[in-house]
């Protein structure tokens, strides 16, 4: 019995993942289910702050027991957190994070949505929330999904009355969505918002309580769950052959940046929900009790449900398309509807079922996966009636150029037919993300389009509208154009169609680091995003460096080709940091973007436009030693940063290394979180200790303290330490030890500049054969002085530091390159000391 379980598990696991972008093509049950969920007209929102906050055996439960419409509000998109796959962080992070929501939605049948609010990274307290997110502009956010969304029931995940317990982020979400819920039926507020949508009152506000929220109160949690609404949300499927949590537990599975790969579990399981304000409950269990939704909810929705729910009783499950008449019936009463929400709603679902029982297959695919605006681009259609229906194709329509193609093509039963049409791009607009196309600042992305406000992802610019007849009635289904091709290895493919520019460049490395007034080679390479793109590319620096040549034309004949140019760049005498700027020239049009495509197996190909930019200092900075090696960890950019300011870094395979291969590095750096993710470190670690023993220097980054030993030569207790203000003053406690006198002085100024934060997960205990360095601290908070320890072991010196160097190296933080060369050149006092000059 255990065996098809898991065949179906692993099926859902390796069909998400490996073909992340393919249509969704419906069984028989899955029509049924698509049927039953018709027949529902009531709707939740799930409110919390990040991807992965969400309750996923909730967001499941809902919209696959109760077949609820159901929506999960997360007011960011996590792009302050770490990603254990690769080296994106911040908005890169936040486009994989968006597209990991999107992927668990698919799997627990929810919707997604956000607010414009920007992960800024670990926060203590709400006040400093609201204050950086702008409170009033992420309240207006909510509002505006609740209006939009239109729920008749919302459910918090946090507690809006325990400030400063938990992130700041949650609680805020909270905190909103309690006032956003007395606020969203109220004319006079956010009254911009009207000239798009109505006003709102959903009838009941829970919080998803638990255990968790009543931590050393665990009696009065045993005692409260009586007032509790309770939600078994283990329940089994058997159309699905699932049960809820093991749903669930894929759908939370999706978020493999942060490491939420997990067993699935099944059986019951409780879910309680204590009531906040609105319409009380008639039925304590029952969170839609007392609201109408059946099809009687609606003005004229009797008649639509008498068709429906007769389809739903009686349905076929081994010829679907018996039930076509009746669902294109019940498709022209549903367009009549006055009720505009609820008819979009219900359209959109019909006309899936509808494609379904037809066994319609309609597809666009262009030749390639991109172009340019206002190109022309040749697309394959293919169009396919797996049913005995009478299905005509009368015509097609583009939506970027609003040109109709008419066909009026008879579709035999299960006859393929092929054409292929020329498709114009009428547009001046990119399909990159829409978040990402202005600045933002610390809090909040810009978005002035009220209408893209919430929307998880930017909508496809190119899309076909299959104008058909069934059954007498005429339909259209809307379809993305996509890119479908094969590859020997993988299999069929998917992949977005996007709308680029014609010409984007890239710096190869993103921060520039000189040493001395010595010019530096600086390379750009230039893409072109179409054939034969001419033009020049030059560099926009600071008024106090040069750069020569002044602009290099280049000549690229074939479409996705590159050139690569190289300037040099000497910079002024003194320190300085300051901005460089690609920007290229073709045909008249300035063009400054870089394209940053990120390609992972569980969601779809993304396309970014980021500004193509570097910064750039002059740096006093020294070092001792030179060759490193590197033992990665859960993705950061440490070793290119480090390669960037002239260190020789070598990647470290941790399953090669042994007593003899380590000796000849001048440091060791074990990468972020290396303990928690690299498992072949726990029976390397003898060696890494050897290696220190005999005169290495071992330096390892932050870990979480969550099951993890780093086997330290001396006892160290992690713990969840950190210090979230980037701006917190830093104490330096040991002003003569060498670790801040050599080879560069560390004072006061090198902590100017940080990004979202100092570190994390210091270490809140250690021996006396430690020496802490430095001691910070958040406002109102004991100080925190374990970011950065030493130890003398044997001949060597081993360090572990929490500062967050995955950060700052990347944002060119001048006091953090100072800091951990010195750490890199602990030990090395009588050698030779360089100045760090990369040519």
């Amino acid at each position: 019995m255990k065996k098809p379980l898991f065949f179906i598990c692993y099926f859902l696991l390796i069909s998400l993942s490996l073909f992340a972008q393919k249509p969704q093509k419906l069984t028989s049950n899955q029509i049924y289910e698509k049927i039953q969920k018709l027949n529902f007209l009531g709707t939740a929102l799930y409110v919390a702050a990040h991807p992965d906050d969400e309750n996923t055996r909730l967001i499941a439960f809902l919209a696959n027991n109760i077949k609820a419409r159901t929506g999960y509000l997360s007011l960011t998109r996590g792009d302050g957190g770490q990603n254990l796959i690769g080296p994106e962080i911040r908005e890169l992070l936040g486009v994989i994070r968006t597209q990991e929501l999107l992927a668990a939605r698919k799997v627990d049948g929810g919707e997604q949505l956000f607010s414009r609010a920007n992960d800024f990274g670990y926060s203590k307290h709400p006040d400093e929330t609201l204050k950086i997110w702008d409170k009033e502009k992420v309240l207006s956010d909510v509002v505006w999904a609740i209006r939009t969304f239109k729920p008749d029931v919302i459910i918090n995940r946090f507690d809006h009355r325990t400030p400063g317990t938990t992130h700041g982020h949650h609680t805020s979400s909270a905190m909103l969505s309690v006032e956003a819920f007395d606020l969203v039926n109220d004319k006079n507020k956010f009254k911009n918002q009207l000239k798009y949508t109505d006003t709102w009152q959903p009838k009941r506000l829970f919080q998803n309580t638990s255990s968790w929220f009543f931590r050393g109160r665990e009696e009065e949690f045993k005692k409260s769950t009586k007032d509790f609404s309770k939600l078994d949300i283990g329940v089994y499927y058997p159309l699905k052959g699932l049960s809820n949590n093991e749903l669930a537990s894929i759908a939370s599975s999706q978020h493999l940046c942060q490491g939420f790969g997990r067993l699935t579990t099944r059986g019951a399981q409780n879910e309680y929900l204590e009531f906040l304000k609105g319409t009380p409950l008639k039925d304590k269990n029952d969170i839609f009790s007392g609201i109408n939704t059946t099809w009687n909810r609606l003005k004229n929705g009797g008649e639509i449900g008498a068709v429906l729910y007769k389809i739903e009783k009686d349905f076929d499950f081994v010829n679907p398309s018996k039930h076509l008449p009746k669902l294109m019936k019940a498709y022209q009463l549903i367009q009549k509807l006055d009720d505009v929400h609820w008819r979009k709603i219900k359209e959109k679902q019909l006309k899936q079922i509808i494609e379904a029982c037809a066994g319609l297959y309609l597809e666009a695919s262009a030749i390639s996966s991109s172009s340019i605006p206002n190109s022309n681009i040749d697309v394959n259609f293919e169009v396919l009636n797996r049913s005995d229906a009478n299905i005509e194709l009368t015509s097609i329509t583009s939506t970027i150029s609003k040109k109709t193609i008419v066909k009026e093509l008879a579709l035999e039963a299960n006859k393929k037919i092929n054409f292929k049409e020329t498709i114009h791009l009428k547009t001046n607009h990119f399909s990159d993300p829409y978040w990402l196309k202005e600045k933002a600042s610390l809090g909040m992305y810009t978005v002035k389009n009220q209408n893209l406000i919430g929307k998880p992802e930017t909508p496809r610019l190119t899309k076909i509208d299959f104008n058909l007849i069934i059954d007498e009635v005429a339909i259209s289904i809307t379809k993305n154009v996509v890119r479908r091709y094969a590859e020997r290895d993988k299999g069929e493919i998917y992949e977005p169609f996007e709308v680029l520019p014609k010409v984007t460049t890239k710096l190869k490395d993103k921060v520039l680091i000189f040493s001395s007034d010595e010019p530096k080679k600086v390379s750009v390479e230039v893409r072109a995003g179409a054939k034969n793109v001419k033009g020049k590319v030059a560099l926009s620096l600071p008024t106090s460096w040069d750069v020569i040549p002044k602009e290099f034309e280049f000549d690229i004949q074939q479409k996705n080709d590159k050139q690569v140019v190289d300037f040099l760049v000497t910079p002024p005498k003194n320190q300085s940091e300051g901005k460089l700027e690609v920007i290229a020239i073709s045909d008249g049009k300035s063009y400054h973007k870089e394209l940053v495509e990120i390609n992972y197996n569980h969601i779809p190909k993304q396309s970014v436009l980021l500004n193509s930019e570097a910064k750039i200092v002059r740096l006093n900075i020294q070092k001792a030693g030179n060759y490193i090696g590197y033992i990665k960890g859960a993705g950061d950019v440490v070793p290119e940063n480090l390669r960037q300011i002239g260190y020789t870094v070598v990647d470290i395979n941790p399953a090669e290394i042994n007593e003899e291969n380590l000796h000849k590095y001048d440091a060791v750096v074990l990468g972020i979180r290396a303990y928690n993710v690299v498992k072949e470190l726990k029976f390397k670690q003898k060696f890494l200790l050897d290696y220190v023993e005999k005169g290495g220097n071992m330096i390892v980054q932050y870990n979480t303290n969550r099951n993890v030993d780093v086997a330290a030569p001396f006892s160290l207790n992690l713990s969840r330490d950190r210090v979230t203000d980037e701006f917190a003053d830093v104490t330096i406690l040991t002003k003569n030890h060498s670790l801040l006198n050599f080879p560069n002085k560390i004072t006061q100024h090198d902590f100017k500049g940080w990004v979202q934060e100092r570190g994390l997960y210091f270490p809140n205990s250690w021996s006396k054969e430690y020496t802490p360095i430095l001691s910070m601290n958040d406002k109102d908070e004991t100080a925190k002085n374990g970011s950065l320890l030493i130890a003398k072991y044997g001949k060597g010196n081993y360090i572990y530091t929490g500062l967050s160097f995955f950060r700052e190296l990347p944002a060119g933080v001048s006091g953090a390159y100072k800091l951990f060369a010195n750490m890199l050149s602990v030990g090395k006092s009588n050698v030779e000391v360089k100045p760090i000059i990369k040519k």
